[in-house]
């Protein structure tokens, strides 16, 4: 299934450095998420942009997280060639991600 199906997101940018908070729909799927959704995924799903780094900041009682990634900017607002360098664009690349299906009961 697709993240967008089990989470939200919001993000933001400073700079080249992307941050991308992601909760759960449902707080019953956070440690489903916590499983599935990590820093290695993220970074994988994010390399095409030049990402160097991705460090995950849990948020239990949020039911979410914190992704902070580097280098996927373009260099930034400022330095970027392409038309919308900001961050907050990138949060539905995440939310595409395919996840497994939390367990039903």
């Amino acid at each position: 299934m697709i993240l967008h199906e089990l989470a939200h997101a919001r993000a933001g940018d400073k700079g080249n450095r992307l941050n991308i908070g992601l909760f759960a729909l449902d707080p019953a799927h956070y440690v489903h998420l916590a499983a599935q959704v990590t820093e290695e995924r993220v970074m994988a799903l994010f390399a095409h942009r030049g990402c160097s780094g991705v460090v995950r900041h849990d948020l239990p009682r949020l039911h979410g997280f914190n992704f902070v990634l580097d280098d996927v900017l373009e260099g930034g607002v400022n330095g970027a060639l392409n038309l919308d360098g900001h961050g907050k664009t990138l949060s539905f690349l995440l939310l595409g991600m395919e996840v497994e299906a939390p367990p039903r009961g």
